[in-house]
């Protein structure tokens, strides 16, 4: 009993695997950038200006 050709899978599963990898890629930018990359940034400004005041308060002085 010959088996029949597989037709077309391999194209199916290219665009699905491409769509999968693309789609978690996008997704794990976005948990990233909003979930820690701001968040540092925002703690690093922060110290910086507490930095920066806390100099001008000594000159000040």
């Amino acid at each position: 009993m010959p088996i029949a050709p597989i037709t077309g899978r391999l194209r199916k599963g290219l665009w699905r695997d491409i769509s999968v990898a693309l789609g978690l890629g996008v997704g794990a930018g976005y948990v990233f950038w909003y979930g820690y990359h701001l968040k540092a940034v925002q703690r690093r400004e922060e110290y910086y200006l507490k930095i920066e005041q806390e100099r001008a308060q000594g000159q000040a002085a």
